[in-house]
């Protein structure tokens, strides 16, 4: 069986040493970039490897772009064979953040035509909270060859979000918190507010109190609500800066709702060309 989506603890542990799946650690903290790698060194899931946010899953930023750019996808594709993962690789990522970073490597590993990827439902918290092995042991790696089919069609740049909402064929949809949205609070990037015409459903609303994803039809209802009598197809996620964007593209697809795109950039790219508008409120 492959794993697309979602994969549960139990799921996993009952798989924990194939051969032909990898595990990847992607914790990270944004107040604190080493936080992620030290909690790996402390503890991690068995065989899991890690992959740093802001060293192996995103590109340096530059006057244009926003805080995590994209990768390049070829120095990205080098990086997931010397971490074992090949084309038939059933990959599983997990964070301590319910996915909210490790969906940023499920979402790029998808980009880069590479379907069997999934997050760990509840991820390494959950994962403890079930008694389930934690080790300090690196895992030994047997470095392979990945190969990139990249679909640029996944992900949209800023003009293509700006002609799309000028022309009434695109729904943009914000993952950070309501106050964020509205330009109350912004802990972050230099500017408060949301792009205009954008609505807002926080990826924490994905979730049950344990941490885990909503169930599939109750996600699909909430969407459906909001989406109202538009396709999925003419759906594109944003958040800060293109990373907690990918939980809600995650949680359409478990809800069945595929085809949504991601806006890259986001807020941060976005509000680098002060050409662009700012809605508040």
């Amino acid at each position: 069986m492959n794993y697309t989506t979602l994969i549960s603890a139990s799921q996993l542990q009952a798989q924990l040493g194939h051969p032909d799946w990898v595990i990847v650690d992607c914790r990270f903290s944004l107040a604190d970039s080493d936080a992620g790698r030290n909690a790996y060194q402390f503890g991690h899931i068995p065989t899991a490897r890690y992959a740093d946010l802001n060293k192996d899953l995103s590109s340096a930023i530059t006057d244009q772009t926003g805080r995590h750019p994209l990768p390049d996808f070829r120095v990205l594709a080098k990086a997931l064979g010397a971490w074992g993962i090949s084309n038939y690789s059933q990959v599983v990522v997990y964070d301590d953040a319910a996915g909210a970073f490790a969906g940023r490597l499920w979402w790029l590993l998808r980009a880069m035509g590479h379907r069997n990827v999934a997050v760990l439902d509840g991820g390494i918290t959950y994962w403890r909270q079930q008694g389930l092995a934690i080790t300090t042991v690196l895992p030994q790696v047997k470095p392979c060859v990945f190969r990139p089919y990249l679909d640029t069609s996944t992900w949209l740049d800023a003009r293509a979000v700006e002609n799309g909402l000028a022309t009434a064929k695109l729904c943009l949809i914000d993952a950070r918190t309501p106050e964020r949205y509205r330009g109350e609070q912004e802990p972050i990037d230099p500017v408060a507010g949301h792009i205009p015409g954008a609505l807002n459903r926080p990826f924490q609303w994905n979730l049950a109190q344990d941490g885990r994803f909503l169930p599939a039809d109750v996600l699909r209802g909430q969407f459906a609500a909001l989406l109202g009598k538009l396709a999925p197809e003419a759906v594109a996620h944003n958040c800060g800066s293109g990373v907690t964007a990918c939980h809600n593209l995650l949680a359409m697809e478990v809800a069945g709702l595929l085809g949504s795109k991601l806006y890259a950039g986001s807020w941060s790219e976005w509000i680098r060309d002060g050409n662009r508008g700012v809605a508040r409120g």
